[in-house]
């Protein structure tokens, strides 16, 4: 039997929320008088903190001290960690219980490979935590996305080799990453967005089992 290794991304693949990502960094982004759009917040998906917040601050042309920066990104944490406090299993994604209900009872290994340092919380909320074969988050690596060590990390840990690994990402870095990572990437989006990636589907719920079939037999 086959055995690919398949690869999730968290944030707007598992569950949605980038809304609440969105939501808090525009919060903290008014407070120093910068705003930026939905648009805009596509370049914020997943990347670090302290990325997303060079980048708002670029947009907004302001500079601030260091002290100021690392108090900034724990208020946008504590404002990010309310809104997922109230999180539960209706916070899934369309058709992911199915997707994964599938892969498991093909025996296929799965990982999470997110940069959110908060996906463990979020996976227990969403009771899909013991689903996993392993988890790789943001405390797990030191390089974010487009760098593929996060995938690299999670094949290593499921003990099978990148080119054999299938990456399931909604953003432009994490495209990047598995591609550099050789694995097959799976874009859940847009198209026009995630043109880079091998396949794209706008959700869980365009992906037949057969697709996924096909994915392990080749």
């Amino acid at each position: 039997m086959n055995r690919k290794g398949f690869i999730f991304d968290l944030d707007g693949v598992i569950v949605d929320t980038a809304k609440y990502h969105f939501l808090a960094w525009r919060k903290l982004a008014r407070s120093i008088g910068v705003d930026f759009t939905e648009v805009q917040n596509e370049q914020l998906k997943g990347v670090s903190r302290v990325k997303s917040l060079e980048k708002i601050l670029a947009w907004g042309k302001k500079s601030i001290s260091e002290d100021s920066f690392k108090t900034l990104m724990s208020k946008k944490n504590d404002d990010y960690l309310s809104y997922i406090a109230k999180m539960d299993e209706d916070e899934m994604l369309p058709d992911v219980p199915k997707v994964l209900k599938y892969l498991i009872m093909e025996n296929q290994p799965i990982s999470l490979g997110s940069a959110s340092k908060n996906a463990r919380t979020i996976l227990k909320k969403v009771n899909l935590h013991e689903k996993f074969d392993a988890i790789v988050d943001g405390n797990d690596v030191n390089k974010a996305k487009p760098n593929p060590e996060v995938f690299l990390i999670a094949a290593n840990l499921l003990e099978i080799k990148p080119e054999n690994c299938i990456v399931f990402e909604d953003s432009v870095a994490g495209i990047q990453a598995a591609n550099a990572a050789n694995m097959i990437s799976i874009g859940i989006g847009k198209n026009d967005v995630l043109h880079e990636a091998d396949y794209v589907f706008k959700d869980f719920t365009e992906m037949s089992l057969n697709f996924l079939k096909e994915l392990i037999e080749k």
